[in-house]
């Protein structure tokens, strides 16, 4: 069999804050796949890098009161210890920030305008005067024009769904600064995607993405490309383009030309990896990348055209995920299940998370759900319960009764034959990223292996007189049969294969070596290989996330544009103008009970809210609170409503009055809760 050449990717995380549970799908579902080809024999090579331009990395540094390269570094520090102690084992860890990016990505932005697929035009947008800088729509705020709902972004109104540009917002200012921003012209730089529409469409169906993917992209191809807006203007915290002062390329553009950069800088320190020979236009190598569900436009359209415009290669594979949801919930802040990587290493081994992300990992782009109850189950019946106690059941014979030494005798050859023919099946999932499949074929051998040695009964041999060598050749076989069990996880479980080496008396295991076993051979004591989730820590851990985040949030607003005293409040938000006794009492507001709460199908910001305030039929209410609550969250909550409202038709249907809640809007809003004893259909005097 010939030696594959590999090169693997990982999207490149953002560098503006911790890594957490969402992230860590993506991680170390690559590590599995990229440890899994190594063991196999392959020359694998994984790269990533922080992705560190563009304007909320600038932000982010200037709350700090430090340069965007001190905060990116930073960043790079907590993610290399976070990710090793996850064992993510990258051949490299880059940044986009680099001299590396920097160079690849002038080369390919010229090559692609020398042959035309580069064109500048003139675009008015949103300036802040007093930043100096053009504004993007999520830096805008304002009054939403439909329902003068205040504290809107600049592109939709969370309270009642409107869609708008942000010149028709009133009372717009930028989020930044606080000024009002006046529209100004300015050149940018545009990428024709349009001229690779044939290419797309040929390259997308050609095997390299799946058929869920390539069928989506398709609809994009079908209403036709448009020109990608590739430029940014100062400040921006990125890579100047070549010959055009001021004009910076949009993150987006040197991001992913970053996997280009990481891998060079590798080469340029490893004697046995060429950069030509994996990027080079006629390459024989494979490149894979693993991403998740929401990039898809930028890897599968944008990229490979850039790629195929400068005269790359494109990648062979682009593997796609899912989301991540906690207990069948999106992560959520309120319960405390938004969870960082430190959080979960500070209270459980992170290669309970390593396994059971496998056991649920598939191609397919499902979202995957990490339900605690079933994460303790899992873990303590399938590798305490079962693999680890294997070897238990049999170690302590082979050290006392046999000097520490193996028979040479394969009593079980039949179930050790099943063992080694499922290498080629398990070998085909790890290869497919049908990871929970391959964890099923291992568990039911170990369910086997298990039932085996309850049959033979080692502890009842060992008191029979005569009976020696029959003990020796059954726990010898028994610790076989873990043996394979331990190379068939390996990649899943790095950590824990080292200790089984270390008991097994062996050199590192590959995959290879399933198709021999260690007959007459010494092993060391047997150590203790993994303990039991314990419910108690988990917990721990949900509380920890929920501190965790309450500093996170603390922090933000601190070091942010938001208020942080009434006064500041008021300044920001000035009291309106005097109204009447009589116009106020109008005002009809009343208790309601959240009875249901749902997503909103294409509605970017809003919930569906069903609410009893007393009358024969609920309301249907819509509301813009989607980013600072999960829908499950408010279920059974009372709140406020404004009760006489004229019912507004919207797109996705009638809404039947409004909720009131408090925040500037996005994550930070709050819903008003009154005190325990209030009921449905009070009113709010």
């Amino acid at each position: 069999m010939s030696q594959r050449k590999i090169l693997v990717t990982s999207a490149l995380p953002y560098a503006n804050g911790p890594l957490h549970m969402g992230h860590l799908v993506e991680y170390i579902q690559t590590d599995i796949w990229v440890r899994f080809q190594k063991l196999f024999g392959n020359q694998c090579t994984y790269v990533c890098a922080d992705d560190a331009h563009g304007t909320a990395i600038s932000l982010h540094a200037e709350k700090q009161g430090i340069t965007p390269e001190e905060s990116v570094a930073r960043i790079n520090i907590e993610r290399v210890r976070d990710f090793g102690e996850f064992y993510v084992e990258f051949d490299n860890y880059h940044s986009t920030h680099s001299q590396e990016n920097r160079k690849l990505s002038e080369a390919i932005y010229l090559a692609l305008k020398e042959k035309g697929h580069i064109v500048s035009r003139n675009i008015v947008q949103a300036y802040d005067p007093e930043k100096k800088m053009f504004l993007a729509d999520r830096y805008i705020k304002g009054d939403c024009p439909k329902c003068g709902a205040h504290d809107q972004y600049g592109d939709n109104c969370e309270a009642c769904g409107a869609t708008y540009s942000p010149a028709d917002l009133k009372n717009a200012r930028s989020a930044i600064s606080g000024a009002a921003p006046v529209e100004k012209e300015s050149e940018h730089f545009f990428f024709k995607l349009s001229d690779f529409d044939a290419f797309l469409k040929q390259w997308t169906r050609s095997g390299t993405l799946s058929n869920e993917i390539a069928n989506k992209l398709a609809e994009w191809l079908d209403v036709g490309l448009q020109d990608w807006d590739i430029s940014r203007d100062a400040p921006y915290f990125g890579f100047e383009i070549p010959g055009e002062p001021g004009k910076y390329f949009y993150v987006w553009l040197d991001a992913p030309i970053g996997y280009m950069a990481a891998f060079e800088n590798l080469c340029q320190r490893r004697d046995d990896l060429s950069f030509d020979e994996y990027w080079n236009k006629d390459s024989q190598c494979e490149v894979h990348h693993f991403i998740g569900k929401d990039i898809v436009n930028f890897h599968c359209l944008f990229w490979p055209a850039m790629l195929h415009g400068a005269n790359y290669r494109t990648p062979t594979r682009v593997n796609v995920h899912g989301y991540l949801t906690v207990n069948g919930e999106k992560m959520s802040k309120s319960r405390g299940t938004f969870i960082t990587a430190r959080t979960f290493l500070e209270h459980l081994d992170p290669e309970y998370l390593r396994y059971y992300y496998a056991a649920k990992l598939s191609s397919r782009i499902d979202d995957l759900d990490l339900n605690t109850d079933d994460f303790i189950q899992r873990v303590n019946s399938d590798l305490v319960g079962k693999v680890v106690n294997i070897a238990s059941r049999n170690a302590g014979f082979i050290k006392k009764r046999f000097d520490g030494k193996l028979s040479a005798n394969n009593i079980a050859p039949e179930l050790t034959t099943e063992f080694q023919e499922a290498a080629s099946r398990i070998a085909d999932c790890y290869e497919g990223r049908e990871f929970g499949k391959a964890m099923r074929e291992i568990m039911a051998l170990a369910d086997k292996a298990n039932a085996w040695i309850d049959e033979v009964k080692p502890w009842v041999v060992a008191k029979e007189e005569g009976k020696d060598q029959e003990l020796h050749d059954i726990c010898s076989t028994g610790i076989n049969l873990f043996r394979l069990l331990m190379i068939y996880l390996k990649p899943v479980l790095p950590a824990m294969a080292v200790k089984a080496e270390a008991f097994l008396n062996v050199t590192p295991l590959n995959w290879q070596d399933s198709q021999a076993l260690l007959l007459d051979h010494s092993v060391n004591k047997f150590e203790p290989l993994m303990t039991r989730v314990e419910a108690d820590k988990v917990a721990a851990m949900i509380e920890a996330s929920k501190e965790v985040l309450a500093q996170m949030e603390s922090s933000n607003k601190n070091e942010g544009n938001s208020p942080t005293s009434s006064g500041e409040w008021l300044e920001k938000d000035p009291i309106a103008d005097e109204v009447a006794f009589d116009d106020f009492a109008k005002v009809d507001l009343r208790i309601a009970k959240i009875v249901n709460a749902e997503l909103v199908e294409g509605a970017g910001k809003l919930l569906r809210l069903t609410l009893d305030i007393g009358e024969a039929e609920p309301r249907n209410v819509f509301a813009g609170i989607k980013s600072a609550y999960a829908p499950e969250a408010l279920v059974g909550k009372h709140t406020v409503m404004v009760a006489n409202l004229a019912p507004r038709k919207m797109k996705f249907g009638v809404s039947e009055g409004m909720v009131l809640a408090a925040g500037p809007g996005g994550k930070d809003l709050w819903i008003l809760e009154p005190h325990e004893g209030a009921q449905p259909g009070m009113r709010v005097m």
